[in-house]
C-alpha cells in the first residue's frame, strides 16, 4: 500500500470513528446533560435516539447521492454539517436544541459515512488490497463505540458534558483541508444524473419511521398501538418505495443490487452482528455502574481490552480472509462473538472485572474484530463502479437498523425481566440483583443474535464469491 492510499486510508477511517463514536459517546454524559438542561429522564433517551434516527433514516439516500453528486463532495458535505450541528449541540441552551442539533449530526453522519466506505472501496482495488483497508475500516467502526464510552466519562468528568459534542469540531476542522488535498473525486453516476425523488423521499421516510419505531418501543411498548402503527406505516412506505422502484427509469436502488445471495447474506448477518453487540456496549455500562457501583472514567476504562481486542481480531482476521476468503472468518467472528455474550449472561451481582466484564470482553471483542471487516468485504464486493456507494449505504443500513432493534429489543426484554423480579422481591437492596437478571437474559439473547449470525454466513455466503474476494484484484464484476 503506497503512502499516499494509506493517507487516505487513516482520513476516511478517522472521520468514520467520528460517526461511530457519537453514538455511545453521549451515553455516560446522559445524567449531566439532564441537569443542566432540566430534561426529564423519560426525554433523555432522545439525546442518543434522534442521531440514530436520522443517521439511520439517511443512510440509502446518502449514499446513492454519493454515487450520482460525487463522492468526495457528499463525504465534504457531511463533514461541514456534523461539525455545524456538533458545535450547536455543545453550545445548547435547551432540550429542544440539542435534540435537533443531534437529530442534523445524524444528517451529516448518513451523509458522509457511505460517502467514506464508497471512496475506500473505489480507491482500494478489490481483493487483498481493499481487505487490508476493510480491516483498517473494522477495527476503527468496532472500537469507536468501545472508545466512545471512555471518552465520553473522561470529558464528562473532567472537563463538561459539553465538550463530548464540541472534541469534533476542532477534528473536522483539521480533517476538511486534508480531504482537498489527498482525496481525488469520483466519476459521476455512468449514463445519467437523473435523481429518483419518489424514491428518495418513501424510502428515507419508512426508514426513518421503522427506526423511530423500534427506538421508542421500550418506552410506548410492543404490543401497544402506537408502536404497531409505526411499523405498520413503515412497512407501507417501504412497500410503496418498492413499486417506485419497480417502474422508475433510473431508480434510486436497482433491484438488480440484491441478484447477489452472498451480498444479501452479508447485509443479513450485518444487521445481527449489529443487533447482538452494538446493545452489548449498552448494557456492559449498565452493569458495570449501576450493579458493581463504579465511576464513568472507571467503567469507560473496564472498555480498553475489548476495544485492543477489536482492533486485533480485525487486523489478524483481514490477513486469513487474503488466504481462505471472508466467509470462514465471517462465521468465526459471529461464533465468537455468541460465545463472548452467552459468557456475559454469567454476570454476577457481586462480580469482578476479570471474571464478569475482562474475559467475555475479550472474546466478544475479538468476535467483532473478525466478523466486522467481512461483513462489510461481502456487503460491497464486486459491483459496479456507479453503485459503490449505494452498496455502502445498504451495508451501512443494515447494522444501523440492525443496532437501533437490537438495542429496542432487548432493553424492553431487560426491564420487563427486572420489572418481574422487583415485583416478586422486597426492599430497594433486591435492585442490583433485579438489574442483574436482566441483563442476564438480554445477553443471552444477544448471544442467540450472533450464533443465527454464524449460522447464516455459513449457508447464505458462497464460498466461490468468498474466495472469489481474495482473487479479483480491481475487477469489477457483478456476483451472480
Amino acid at each position: 500500500m503506497d503512502r499516499k492510499k494509506l493517507e487516505i486510508l487513516l482520513l476516511l477511517a478517522a472521520a468514520q470513528f467520528l460517526v461511530v463514536l457519537d453514538a455511545s459517546i453521549t451515553n455516560v454524559a446522559l445524567p449531566s446533560i439532564g441537569s443542566a438542561l432540566d430534561i426529564e429522564q423519560s426525554d433523555l433517551s432522545w439525546v442518543v435516539n434522534s442521531y440514530v434516527l436520522t443517521f439511520g433514516g439517511f443512510l440509502l439516500l446518502g449514499g446513492r447521492m454519493a454515487d450520482l453528486i460525487g463522492r468526495r463532495k457528499i463525504f465534504m458535505t457531511g463533514l461541514v454539517v456534523f461539525a455545524i450541528a456538533s458545535l450547536t449541540a455543545g453550545l445548547a441552551q435547551s432540550e429542544t436544541m440539542l435534540i435537533v442539533s443531534r437529530a442534523v449530526q445524524g444528517l451529516g453522519a448518513a451523509l458522509l459515512s457511505p460517502a467514506a466506505l464508497a471512496i475506500l472501496t473505489s480507491i482500494f482495488a478489490e481483493g487483498k488490497e481493499r481487505n487490508k483497508a476493510l480491516g483498517v475500516w473494522g477495527a476503527v467502526a468496532g472500537a469507536g463505540g468501545a472508545v466512545g464510552v471512555l471518552l465520553g466519562g473522561i470529558l464528562t468528568e473532567y472537563l463538561s458534558w459539553r465538550w463530548v459534542f464540541l472534541v469534533n469540531v476542532p477534528v473536522v476542522l483539521m480533517v476538511l483541508p486534508m480531504v482537498l488535498r489527498i482525496v481525488p473525486e469520483s466519476l459521476k453516476g455512468e449514463g445519467h444524473r437523473d435523481f429518483d425523488i419518489p424514491g428518495a423521499v418513501t424510502i428515507t421516510a419508512g426508514l426513518s419511521l421503522l427506526v423511530y419505531a423500534l427506538v421508542n418501543a421500550a418506552e410506548a411498548g410492543w404490543g401497544s398501538t402506537e408502536t404497531l402503527g409505526l411499523i405498520v406505516g413503515a412497512v407501507a412506505l417501504i412497500g410503496l418505495f418498492l413499486v417506485i422502484e419497480s417502474r422508475a427509469a433510473y431508480p434510486l436502488v436497482p433491484f438488480g443490487i440484491f441478484g447477489s445471495r452472498t451480498r444479501n447474506g452479508s447485509y443479513l448477518v450485518g444487521l445481527l452482528l449489529a443487533a447482538a453487540l452494538y446493545s452489548m456496549f449498552f448494557f456492559v455500562a449498565l452493569y458495570t455502574q449501576q450493579v458493581l457501583g463504579w465511576d464513568p472514567v472507571k467503567a469507560g476504562l473496564s472498555y480498553l481490552p475489548l476495544s485492543a481486542m477489536i482492533i486485533l481480531g480485525a487486523a489478524a482476521g483481514s490477513e486469513v480472509a487474503n488466504r481462505i476468503g471472508f466467509k470462514p472468518v465471517l462465521a468465526a467472528g459471529m461464533f465468537c462473538a455468541a460465545i463472548g455474550l452467552f459468557w456475559f449472561s454469567r454476570i454476577n451481582v457481586d462480580g469482578s472485572f476479570v471474571g464478569d466484564v475482562l474475559g467475555p470482553s475479550m472474546v466478544a471483542g475479538l468476535g467483532l474484530g473478525l466478523a466486522f471487516p467481512g461483513a462489510t468485504v461481502g456487503g460491497t464486493s464486486m459491483v459496479r463502479e456507479d453503485e459503490v456507494g449505494l452498496t455502502s449505504g445498504l451495508i451501512n443500513s443494515a447494522q444501523q437498523i440492525g443496532g437501533a432493534l437490537g438495542l429496542a429489543v432487548l432493553s424492553s426484554i431487560a426491564a420487563s425481566k427486572t420489572e418481574s423480579v422487583m415485583s416478586a422481591a422486597e426492599g430497594a437492596r433486591a435492585l442490583p440483583g433485579a438489574l442483574t437478571d436482566g441483563f442476564q437474559l438480554a445477553f443471552l439473547i444477544g448471544a442467540g443474535f450472533a450464533l443465527l449470525g454464524g449460522i447464516l454466513t455459513l449457508a447464505l455466503i458462497r464460498t466461490r464469491d468468498s474466495k472469489a474476494a481474495i482473487s479479483a484484484e480491481g475487477q469489477t464484476r457483478v456476483v451472480g
